[in-house]
């Protein structure tokens, strides 16, 4: 178990400015995910997201319809 606790061992100290840039960027991406999937699989949101299903296929149809025209 010392050799695990060793290999994750952090020097804080000797940190740079792009460690901790990201470091905190992993962990806002992070927290940002866990939102989303809570969001998303929420059943209160269920309906709204669920209205919005096809919004992406909408795009395709537009262009299809000025392609013929």
């Amino acid at each position: 178990m010392a050799g695990l606790r060793e290999y994750f061992q952090t020097d804080w100290a000797a940190m740079t400015l792009a460690d901790w840039i990201g470091t905190i960027v992993t962990l806002g991406i992070f927290c940002l995910m866990i939102w989303a999937y809570v969001y998303a699989f929420h059943p209160k949101n269920r309906e709204r997201l669920e209205s919005q299903r096809h919004l992406p296929f909408a795009d395709d149809d537009k262009i299809e319809t000025e392609k013929r025209t």
